[in-house]
């Protein structure tokens, strides 16, 4: 019985993994403004695994709550629980112009080569087939904190070569554009995790690389699923699965309602 429980808490969805493998992003004692969904849900995830002390920001002045369950939008009364301070939008932001926001975790529904991230339209702006929510705070964390992670499933739709819409700067048009635009040097998109892989960018094209694969995933599949070129870390590893602490974290304690692990 208990090799049987092992095996079925280490049987996973591919949004879980996305989640378990954003989570170990977060070092204990960063700072990181997060969002809703699946971003939230990595954050909480760490604070209950690996970084206690993990400092979560939430735009609408919530900061350093402990979280009893997940906020379903980021003024739900939860992102104030416990918490540090109990602030404004315009704090959280100032905070992030003054360099003492290490990480901002965020989602889209494009992305291209350089980071770039659109949560506004798909078509023409005059005249979109499908209208998102748009920027919320997305521009203002990705603009002044250090590093933007990006969690989004990967197919063709949303890794693009060119944006319908620019809601939020990656790296831009490439090295040196987000400083000749006025953004803090040192800047910029650090990381996005996919259900098919780990993405970084190089350092000095700026553009995304491929640095680790998930379990069964191979290359040729994930640069199927994407838009543009992709570059290829050496050596490119493969991504560590989800583990059974951690799926019991997100599974009991995260999301026991499986708002964001059950889609």
């Amino acid at each position: 019985m208990g090799d049987r429980r092992a095996t079925e808490e280490r049987s996973f969805t591919s949004m879980e993994l996305m989640i378990c493998v954003a989570s170990r992003l977060l070092e204990d004692g960063a700072v990181v403004g997060v969002g809703t969904g699946a971003p939230c849900a990595a954050a909480m995830l760490a604070q209950k695994t690996h970084s206690p002390r993990l400092f979560v920001v939430f735009e609408a002045g919530g900061l350093a709550p402990l979280l009893p369950s997940m906020p379903i939008s980021v003024g739900d009364s939860r992102t104030y629980h416990s918490a540090f301070m109990a602030t404004s939008m315009a704090d959280v932001f100032e905070a992030c112009q003054r360099g003492m926001v290490d990480y901002a975790f965020l989602g889209g529904a494009q992305i291209d080569a350089f980071g770039n991230l659109n949560s506004t339209c798909v078509g023409p702006q005059s005249k979109p087939r499908v209208r998102f929510p748009g920027s919320g705070g997305a521009n203002d964390f990705a603009s002044f904190c250090w590093r933007t992670l990006v969690l989004t499933p990967h197919d063709k739709r949303r890794f693009v070569e060119k944006l319908d819409f620019l809601t939020t700067p990656g790296y831009l048009g490439g090295p040196g554009a987000r400083e000749a635009a006025g953004l803090p040097e040192g800047t910029g998109p650090y990381r996005v995790v996919t259900d098919l892989a780990v993405m970084d960018f190089h350092p000095d094209s700026k553009r995304m690389r491929v640095v680790s694969l998930h379990p069964g995933v191979s290359f040729g599949q994930v640069q199927s699923a994407t838009g543009f070129e992709l570059l290829k870390n050496d050596p490119l590893t493969v991504t560590q699965a989800p583990t059974a602490d951690e799926l019991s974290v997100l599974r009991i304690e995260v999301d026991p309602y499986r708002y964001v692990i059950g889609r």
